[in-house]
C-alpha cells in the first residue's frame, strides 16, 4: 500500500535536472531552490561545461547530488572513473547496464576502492541506466537491435544490475512495478520522463505525471524542464510537490 507523502518526503524524492550550459546559470537556479529539500541532478551538458567544481559547489550548499554521467566503457576505465566520482562526494551516480555485468561490478568496486583508501567522505549509490525514456518500441527493435518489448529489455537490464551488486536502475516510471516485482521493493528506481499534467512531452516517449509516478512506487523522480524552464522554478516545484502529496 502506498503511503501518503508529506511535503518533505515528496521533496526528498525529486531530482531537479540542472541541464544548464554553464556553472553560473546552474548555480543561479540552485539558489532559487535552496532549502526546498530536493536533489540536484548534474548531467553531461553541465559537467562538460563547468567541470567537477560545480558538483563541489552544490555539495557545499547542502544539496544531495546525482551525477548522471552514464559511464559505459571497459571495466578498468569505469572502475577508475568511479573512484574519481566518489572523491567528489556525490550521493549517487550511474553506469550504463548495456556495458554488461563485469563493467557494472567495476563501477561498484571503484567506489569501494575510494572508501577503503579514505578518499571518499561517503559511499554513493551506484545505479544503472536501462533504456532511455526517449526510446520507443521502434527505436529499440529497429535501431538499437534489441528484440522484444521495451519493458522486457528494461527488466532484463535491471536483473543484471542487481546481480552486479548495484543499488538500482534508471528507468521509465511505467516500468517501476515490473522492476520491483523481480528485483524487490528495496531495489531503487530513478525515473525521468516525469511531466506534470498539462506539460509538453518534449523528446520523451515513456512518461507519466508526478502523481502517477508516486502511486506507482518509484523512489526518485527526475524532473527538468517543467521546473527549470518555468518563470518561477520554486513555485513550479511546489506545484509538483503538491501533486505528489495528493497521490
Amino acid at each position: 500500500m502506498i503511503q501518503t507523502l508529506t511535503r518533505e518526503q515528496a521533496a526528498a524524492k525529486v531530482m531537479v535536472a540542472l541541464d544548464k550550459p554553464d556553472a553560473e546559470a546552474a548555480l543561479r537556479l540552485a539558489s532559487e531552490l535552496q532549502g526546498a529539500g530536493c536533489w540536484m541532478k548534474v548531467g553531461l551538458e553541465l559537467v562538460y561545461a563547468a567541470g567537477p567544481s560545480v558538483v563541489r559547489e552544490l555539495k557545499s550548499r547542502g544539496f544531495q547530488v546525482f551525477l548522471d554521467v552514464k559511464m559505459h566503457d571497459i571495466p578498468n576505465t569505469v572502475r577508475g572513473g568511479a573512484r574519481s566520482v566518489a572523491r567528489l562526494g556525490v550521493d549517487m551516480f550511474n553506469v550504463h547496464a548495456a556495458g554488461g555485468l563485469a563493467m557494472m561490478r567495476a563501477g561498484r568496486e571503484g567506489i569501494e576502492d575510494a572508501v577503503q583508501a579514505g578518499d571518499a567522505a561517503n559511499s554513493p549509490l551506484v545505479i544503472a541506466v536501462t533504456q532511455l525514456t526517449s526510446t520507443n518500441q521502434a527505436t529499440l527493435n529497429d535501431e538499437i537491435g534489441i528484440a522484444g518489448a521495451v519493458e522486457e529489455a528494461v527488466v532484463r537490464y535491471a536483473r543484471l544490475a542487481k546481480a552486479a551488486g548495484l543499488h538500482g536502475v534508471v528507468a521509465s516510471p511505467l516500468e517501476v512495478a515490473a522492476i520491483k516485482a523481480v528485483c524487490g521493493e528495496e531495489f531503487c528506481t530513478v525515473t525521468p520522463g516525469i511531466r506534470p499534467s498539462g506539460s509538453e512531452t518534449g523528446d520523451q516517449s515513456r512518461i507519466t505525471t508526478p502523481r502517477d509516478a508516486v502511486a506507482g512506487g518509484t523512489d526518485y523522480l527526475v524532473i527538468g524542464r517543467p521546473i527549470t524552464a518555468a518563470p518561477n522554478p520554486a513555485q513550479a516545484l511546489e506545484h509538483i510537490l503538491k501533486e505528489m502529496t495528493e497521490a
